[in-house]
């Protein structure tokens, strides 16, 4: 990353990466000095008594790195502090800031995508820090220190040593643990069907209605296998099923009804962090710290745009790119005519960045860098780059075709059967992108009807009954889980992928194919949670946290009266919060053994 920028800068610039954060608070006790440690507060390095005074230390594998820095700070002119245009980057740019204590004019230089003119423009149009980013990010990590240092040892001390707790990694567990617990208490329900094959046109038909009564099927029935709503529906057993069968076998069929409606498809929009994770999943069966690793790589060799935003967002330079591109490869015909705009639609969202799409002005086409990239990084542009060209394409358009079929059986039941199809007449989007492919559970095939209408007759060429069965709502994955804090407004963009790794290692959760299952160490640490720490784990007070960040971000907040209401408490407002420092005043009551059973 940093030896291109430097190539598109030229002379006169020397281009040198932090790598990351170069200072922190204190990890271990060894890098927290005598003074420090004597103090009451010296364990988590934050002073609450003092308006949270925080303090840092650098890394000491950051300190050949600082010590580089410094040494080429003397000859400079200038600063550039170009870090990540987020509440991490920011921090980074003060931090070191801070540690290098320059004597030369200092500003800050932001760009979202590595190209020579991207790189220019932003070495001349640069702005100065924004401290109340950093006061946002300052907020956010020390709210997660307090959360950390305060809650995980009463789990030490009730459950197992080691075992962590954390504002946005807790709230996760939670939902994997509440998710098995609705599978646990599932009562899976058997209902009936008849599948028919017809002629002409050797279609497939299924049973929906007996004697004008609808035929159940899985949506009918709740968590308990009971019907929701018994009128006007009819519960067929295997028995009903196979009994109707064999008094339909000599029946006379006719067609009873014919509905043909246009269809429309429109395209999605262009990937944001989680949506790229979420189709990453469906498409390329990866996990989310493997696509982030392939995309920040992309990144930062200069293929595509930040890939650590919440935005759907298109520059205007972008959408012309795409609906130029999509022009040229699938015809005239193929673009809208006005560019389309995407909004977001989830809670607590930031929009800093653009989407994630190709980057410069005028996009690469998979074909183009078939000859630079390889393997993931290729698999992932060409993703990338379908998708982008395909948000800004023209809807798919068809025809969907229903056709109920009646007959009477030999016992006097009238029997209603239906089949739908949908025709795609016009590709659209869907010539760059099917959409349909990002989630194997959810594909429509098209099929083609044939033509009839109301009273032709039609033959049953076969009949089966079929058998099935309620499933419980199916455990996260990886996407879904995402897909799921993101709908919340929990968590980041640049934090999910993170996540999930880290209740993977803390033996909170484990994957059985892609599915994410949590050890029963879960299921004792969340009861222990919700009946302790009720509010750190509600999905609603862990949102409302993540909306002070931003409201501190925009300067509607301020970092030491978020951080007090945090540690100390609210009363204020609709929902009173006690305070992290008083809810772990009193976990001396709490019954190890009884956090550690599981109610059957």
């Amino acid at each position: 990353k940093a030896k291109t920028i430097q190539k598109y800068l030229g002379p006169g610039y020397d281009v040198e990466a932090s790598v990351g954060h170069v200072r922190d608070l204190p990890e271990r006790a060894v890098d927290v000095p005598a003074e420090i440690k004597k103090q009451p507060w010296g364990r988590m390095a934050i002073d609450v008594q003092d308006d949270f005074t925080a303090y840092y230390v650098v890394s000491s594998k950051k300190k050949d790195k600082v010590a580089e820095l410094k040494r080429k700070l003397k000859d400079a002119d200038e600063l550039l502090l170009a870090t990540d245009e987020d509440r991490e980057g920011e921090a980074i740019a003060w931090h070191l800031l801070e540690i290098l204590r320059p004597k030369v004019p200092v500003k800050r230089m932001v760009f979202h995508e590595i190209t020579p003119e991207a790189i220019k423009a932003a070495a001349e149009n640069t702005r100065d820090l924004d401290m109340q980013l950093v006061d946002a990010q300052e907020t956010r990590r020390l709210i997660d220190r307090l959360y950390g240092f305060e809650v995980s040892p009463v789990l030490w001390r009730k459950v197992q040593a080691g075992l962590s707790a954390g504002r946005v990694q807790s709230v996760a567990t939670r939902l994997v643990v509440e998710r098995e617990r609705e599978r646990i208490a599932f009562k899976s329900a058997s209902y009936w069907d008849i599948e028919g094959i017809f002629d002409p046109g050797t279609f497939s038909a299924t049973l929906v209605a007996v004697n004008g009564a609808r035929v159940a099927t899985g949506k009918d029935f709740d968590s308990l296998a009971t019907l929701t709503d018994k009128s006007g529906i009819v519960h067929l057993h295997e028995a009903d099923a196979r009994s109707l069968c064999d008094a339909l076998s000599q029946t006379d069929f006719s067609v009873s009804k014919v509905d043909e409606k246009g269809y429309t498809n429109r395209p999605k929009a262009p990937f944001m962090t989680s949506t790229l994770q979420q189709a990453a999943a469906g498409r390329l069966k990866w996990g989310a710290q493997r696509t982030m690793r392939v995309a920040q790589s992309l990144y930062e060799r200069g293929y595509i745009t930040y890939m650590r935003t919440d935005s759907t967002t298109l520059s205007d330079t972008a959408i012309t790119a795409a609906r130029k591109q999509a022009a040229q490869l699938y015809g005239a015909d193929h673009i809208p005519d006005a560019p389309r705009r995407y909004d977001r639609k989830v809670k607590n969202a930031q929009e800093a960045h653009e989407a994630i799409r190709p980057a410069g002005d005028v996009f690469r086409t998979p074909a183009e860098v078939a000859g630079e990239l390889v393997g993931d990084e290729f698999a992932l542009y060409d993703l990338i780059w379908k998708r982008t060209v395909a948000s800004q394409m023209a809807d798919a358009r068809g025809t969907t075709a229903t056709i109920r079929i009646t007959g009477d059986s030999n016992d006097g039941r009238q029997a209603e059967f239906s089949a739908s199809g949908t025709v795609i007449t016009f590709r659209g989007h869907l010539a760059a992108y099917d959409d349909a492919d990002d989630d194997q559970d959810d594909k429509e095939q098209a099929r083609r009807l044939p033509v009839l209408k109301v009273g032709d007759s039609v033959t049953a060429v076969n009949l089966d009954p079929n058998g099935h069965s309620t499933n419980p709502p199916a455990r996260y994955t990886e996407a879904t889980l995402v897909q799921e804090l993101e709908r919340l407004g929990i968590g980041r963009p640049s934090t999910y992928a993170a996540i999930i790794g880290r209740i993977i290692d803390q033996g909170y959760v484990w994957k059985k194919g892609s599915a994410l299952v949590p050890h029963f160490l879960a299921f004792t640490v969340v009861r222990l949670m919700e009946e302790n720490f009720g509010s750190l784990v509600d999905y609603d007070f862990t949102a409302s946290l993540e909306e002070v960040l931003d409201q501190v971000a925009r300067g509607e907040d301020q970092r030491l009266h978020a951080l007090k209401r945090f540690y100390f408490g609210d009363d204020s407002g609709d929902t009173a919060f006690p305070g992290l420092a008083k809810l772990v005043s009193v976990y001396g009551d709490i019954d190890a053994r009884e956090m550690a059973s599981i109610p059957i």
